[in-house]
């Protein structure tokens, strides 16, 4: 942890560049949805395939492709082909880490 904090306060003692702050913005938003966070949350126990996601999550097969595709833009997610079918996992480890302690987090009472 301290390392951690060692980390930011040198990142934000220095000035953004305009490429960094649009990556950090970006993964903001991807988080700040609940559905992909549903998936991100779902992606980091295993690989699931998109029709396997929609029945675990309970959401359209086509919902979970849109959302997907947006994840797999920023690198958040990754896929694999077998056959006709693709498997999705996560893709960034910081994220997955960003967003297991913002879960835990909020289920701190």
């Amino acid at each position: 942890m301290e390392e951690f904090k060692e980390n930011v306060a040198v990142k934000s003692g220095s000035n953004l560049d305009e490429e960094t702050l649009f990556v950090v913005s970006q993964t903001f938003k991807a988080l700040g949805d609940p559905t992909r966070i549903r998936i991100l949350n779902l992606l980091f126990q295993r690989e699931y395939s998109v029709n396997d996601i929609a029945e675990t999550l309970g959401i359209r097969q086509s919902t979970v492709s849109q959302q997907l595709r947006f994840l797999k833009n920023l690198r958040l997610v990754k896929y694999r082909r077998e056959g006709t079918t693709l498997y999705y996992s996560h893709d960034d480890d910081h994220v997955m880490s960003v967003l297991k302690l913002t879960i835990d987090h909020a289920s701190h009472n």
